[in-house]
Formats: C-alpha cells, sequence, structure tokens
C-alpha cells in the first residue's frame, strides 16, 4: 500500500453530485476530492455508479441523450458544469483510460499525434515526432515500439494497446487522469506493468481509477473509495466511507466496507 504526504488541497472535488438518465436517479448525493500527485481508488459492487461517476469528472457523460446532473464539480475550485465551459478543453485537462483498450486503427505514431494535431498544438514535425516519442516514453512503452511506429496499433498486445492509450491521453498534457478499471482485460503481468505506470505518473499527476480487483487497489492508491446503492429512497450509488487506503483496508469504519473487502458480498 503507498502512502504519501500532500498539501490537502483538492485537484478535483464532487460536491452533493446527483447524477440522472432520464428518472433514474443513478447517484446520489457524492461529495468526493481527489488531492493532487495522488491516486484515488473507487470500489464497491457492480451497479453502485463507479463508472457514472468517474464519467461525470470530465463530462463524458454529457454524450448520452436525457442526462443531467446536481450539484457541483470543482476542477482547480471552478466548476465544470458552468455554461460557459469549454468541454473540449476540460477534456484535454481531465484525460480518460478506458476499461477496454480501444486504439484508433492508424499507426502506433498516429495514434499519438492525434489529439495534439486536433488540438492545433504547434508542433512541427520534429517536435511532433520528438512529443510522441516523450509521451509513449512517459507510458513506458517507447522501448517495445520505438521501430514500429509506422505499424498499426492494432498489431500490439492488449497491454501494449492499453500503454498505447495511455500515451495518447498523455500527449495532451493532461492534470487528472481518470483510469476505468484499465487493467480488466489484461493478464497479470500487462497489469503489473499497467500499476507500475500508475505509480510513476502519480509523481506528475492526478489519477482516478475504478477497479473491482481489490488487491490492485491496496498496491496502488493512496487514497480509496468506497461506493454502494443508498438505501434513502432510490438505490442510487453514494459514498459511504473514504479514506487512506492503509486505513480503509485495515480498520474500515462502516460494516458493509468490512464485508465487500472480505468478499462477503458483491
Amino acid at each position: 500500500m503507498r502512502t504519501m504526504t500532500s498539501n490537502g488541497k483538492p485537484k478535483i472535488e464532487a460536491k452533493g453530485l446527483d447524477f440522472y438518465y432520464g428518472s433514474f436517479r443513478a447517484l446520489r448525493d457524492v461529495s468526493l476530492s481527489a488531492e493532487p500527485q495522488r491516486i484515488t481508488a473507487l470500489i464497491g459492487p457492480s451497479g453502485c455508479g463507479k463508472s457514472t461517476f468517474l464519467r461525470c469528472l470530465n463530462r463524458m457523460n454529457d454524450l448520452i441523450a436525457g442526462t443531467r446532473v446536481r450539484g457541483k464539480v470543482l476542477l482547480d475550485g471552478e466548476d465544470i458544469y458552468r455554461p460557459d465551459v469549454d468541454v473540449v478543453e476540460l477534456r484535454r485537462r481531465v484525460g480518460m483510460v478506458f476499461q477496454k483498450p480501444n486504439p484508433f486503427p492508424q499507426t502506433v505514431f498516429d495514434n499519438v499525434a492525434f489529439g495534439p494535431r486536433i488540438l492545433g498544438l504547434e508542433l512541427g514535425a520534429q517536435d511532433l515526432g520528438q512529443h510522441v516519442e516523450k509521451s509513449l516514453r512517459r507510458a513506458a512503452l517507447w522501448a517495445e515500439v520505438k521501430d514500429r511506429l509506422g505499424e498499426s496499433a492494432l498489431s500490439l498486445s492488449l497491454g501494449e494497446q492499453q500503454r498505447l492509450c495511455i500515451a495518447r491521453a498523455l500527449a495532451v498534457e493532461p492534470e487528472t487522469i481518470l483510469m476505468d478499471e484499465p487493467c480488466s482485460a489484461l493478464d497479470p503481468i500487462a497489469t503489473l506493468k499497467i500499476e507500475d505506470l500508475m505509480r510513476e505518473l502519480s509523481s506528475q499527476y492526478t489519477i482516478i481509477i475504478v477497479t473491482h480487483n481489490m488487491q490492485q487497489a491496496a498496491r496502488v492508491s493512496d487514497r480509496t473509495a468506497m461506493m454502494m446503492l443508498s438505501t434513502k429512497g432510490e438505490r442510487a450509488g453514494t459514498v459511504i466511507e473514504v479514506g487512506d487506503t492503509r486505513e480503509l483496508f485495515t480498520r474500515p469504519k462502516d460494516p458493509r466496507t468490512e464485508a465487500y473487502i472480505e468478499g462477503r458480498f458483491g
């Protein structure tokens, strides 16, 4: 389990967040913060709203018709749901890595260069090449693909594809990285590489990860939040306990957290 000091000032913070798919309430009164250069893990049984909450943090749920939010999500103290927020810029600052690797059907190089090109970053051909290399190095993938940059990204192994997707996210210089079960489709060796990478990246980025793997949450995270379905009114997802990972895993305050960690339900 990781331990790390922090100044305690949140990088991103949800306050009293409710989320609806049409009339269905998926999240109820979720309040949770993530501090800079720390890894926060979200755990809890399937269907409790972990992935929905994660997608609220960069407004990915906006792409789903009929959804709405109440409450606030603050990024560096600014509400990301204000009408004047540039959502494209928000998603640059708060990047996302999905459960299954989703490289574009392009070359390895073009996958990483995609974001800078779309965003119009002023990089010449040589500078773009250096930027792609830097992003691949940050994602611990350069050694494996430096002679394969012109090959299809789909020719990579699943573990390599996931690190390529991380490199693609890093290429637009985010401040926070959201990871939705990034290792669920990977074998144990590829999983350990991603976990090692997360620990390295947390020295520069705020990371929030959804995982069903209790050992993974214990290994990589600094703080852990336990989510469950609320018993108040609608059975919507809410945070029932949050704290230092070591403390939460060894001395949970809520008996539901203890039962879930020990595998007695969920």
